[in-house]
């Protein structure tokens, strides 16, 4: 693989000019996994720029980004391949009229061409002048012997397809896995991997992550946006609101043209950055009731 960053500095600067906000400690986990050849693992909570990263990452190296969506039942063939079998019938039929018999249709059959490709095998495959990322999202989602099968693929990126043979890829793809900790990931796992926690952002880089992403926002309104969701975020909600609400709701905020946060917009707008009805409730008690908490959470910087 070239080695398409020449310094950590350079992962930041290229990032940024991707409309990605990054500190120095995610740039060098992924300067490392690029140059080691390693697989990268993030975890964090949902909507703080996990699977971003590996889209951000095919654009960077101007590479193909194949996404592994994982969800529990999730299979080896879901993942791998699996044969196109209505296919396969109909070849079966016309090999039958031409009177072929029974080892030469089999020949025919397993061919490359009747074989679907599914996302690991396609990054294994892949014909591209550069290797591809591939994406495993939220691989905390799987069953447990899909991550055991995964550990396999992982170690050595070939896979034996009985029919065929062994198939192994000619460069390793840049492998980015998240999870959200819905449960625990095998250590086994993790230690083929660079490992990262993307927490919460700060309110000087969500700050900076909202001007970077709506250009059309005042900084005034991004300040109070930011300092805004870093409060709301200390309250015990069964989903706090990640990176993707906040920009979501400061998408509306543009589009019903304010120019600041008052108390009324707020309460306008709440379900774009709480999902849950108990949620709203629990917020609506603890802190919209009382008119000194209200002050706070409209406060425009930190």
């Amino acid at each position: 693989m070239i080695n398409h960053f020449q310094s950590i500095d350079q992962v930041v600067e290229e990032l940024n000019r991707n409309l990605y906000i990054a500190d120095r400690a995610l740039a060098t986990v992924i300067f490392l996994a690029h140059r080691l050849q390693k697989p990268l693992f993030l975890e964090g909570e949902p909507g703080v720029g996990k699977t971003e990263v590996g889209t951000v990452m095919a654009k960077l190296l101007d590479t193909e980004l194949i996404r592994l969506q994982c969800y529990e039942g999730l299979d080896a063939s879901a993942a791998l391949y699996e044969w196109n079998y209505p296919k396969q019938l109909l070849q079966i039929k016309i090999e039958e009229l031409e009177k072929k018999g029974k080892e030469d249709i089999e020949q025919v059959i397993y061919g490359p061409e009747f074989l679907i490709k599914r996302p690991l095998l396609q990054a294994i495959l892949s014909s591209n002048d550069k290797p591809p990322v591939l994406l495993i999202d939220e691989v905390d989602r799987s069953d447990e012997e899909f991550e055991a099968f995964l550990l396999e693929v992982l170690s050595d990126f070939q896979i034996t397809i009985p029919e065929i043979g062994t198939l192994r890829a000619k460069e390793r793809p840049l492998v980015v896995v998240t999870s959200n900790r819905t449960r625990d990931v095998h250590d086994a796992l993790k230690r083929r991997c660079l490992y990262h926690w993307i927490d919460y952002p700060s309110y000087e880089k969500e700050h900076d992550i909202v001007m970077t992403r709506l250009p059309g926002i005042k900084e005034s309104l991004a300040g109070q946006v930011a300092h805004f969701m870093r409060r709301i975020r200390t309250l015990d909600f069964l989903k706090k609101p990640g990176i993707s609400e906040t920009l979501d709701w400061a998408s509306a905020l543009i589009a019903l043209e304010r120019e600041r946060l008052d108390e009324e917009v707020v309460t306008q707008t709440l379900g774009c950055i709480l999902k849950y009805q108990d949620d709203i409730e629990r917020f609506a008690d603890e802190v919209w009731a009382h008119g000194e908490r209200r002050q706070e959470y409209l406060g425009s910087h930190e």
